[in-house]
């Protein structure tokens, strides 16, 4: 009896995007910046924000990530992001009693998801972890449609199961990376690494 139900296919996936409405986009910078070194890939974030909207109608883009205000190759990529479509949320890193630093930015994620239900139609949460789960079960109760975007090997099955679509990053690096001809003027990669090298997820 259930043998093929995973292969059965009720809808397809143009017909799963055409009814999107308001689009709101919610990015763990931490967590896309390790999925891409999985990956072997730069993101080109205009490319990632043509992508994760795709021909939909922006609310708003929101980066979340851990900053440290001395790093001024960080600071310029920041701004460079808020100049081009993103809404920063930035958190100082804390240093731990280990020596690591970290900023963990999933309460402001959250408080975000909910303070905007019915401002958008489609939450697309860029980041696989599972603590994001209950936040975004909760909205899609509230009558908003949730899509979480992530490398599988990094995201949890909790948040899987509670979106209305999961969409692999390794299906859409392709779409997402820095061209080897890219001559942009803001290079993310290196000044987070140094940044959130502490902050990897564990």
């Amino acid at each position: 009896m259930f043998e093929d139900f995973e292969s059965d296919t009720i809808f397809t996936a143009e017909q799963v995007l055409e009814n999107r409405g308001r689009v709101a986009i919610f990015i763990d910078g931490s967590n896309l910046f390790y999925a891409a070194l999985q990956l072997g890939i730069e993101i080109d974030y205009t490319k990632l924000l043509f992508r994760l909207t795709g021909g939909s109608r922006l609310l708003r883009a929101f980066f979340y990530t851990g900053v440290d205000r001395t790093n001024e190759k960080q600071q310029g990529f920041l701004l460079w992001m808020r100049r081009n479509g993103y809404r920063v949320i930035a958190k100082d890193l804390v240093q731990l009693p280990d020596g690591s630093k970290k900023a963990n930015l999933d309460v402001e994620i959250a408080v975000d998801l909910m303070a905007l239900v019915g401002s958008y139609d489609t939450a697309v949460i860029v980041s696989g972890d599972g603590d994001l789960a209950y936040a975004a079960d909760a909205v899609s109760y509230r009558g908003a449609r949730v899509e979480v975007v992530s490398l599988r090997s990094m995201t949890s099955d909790s948040l899987i199961n509670v979106a209305d679509r999961y969409i692999d990053l390794d299906q859409i690096k392709e779409d997402i990376q820095k061209s080897p001809k890219s001559h942009l003027n803001y290079s993310p990669f290196p000044a987070l690494g140094t940044v959130l090298d502490d902050n990897r997820p564990r």
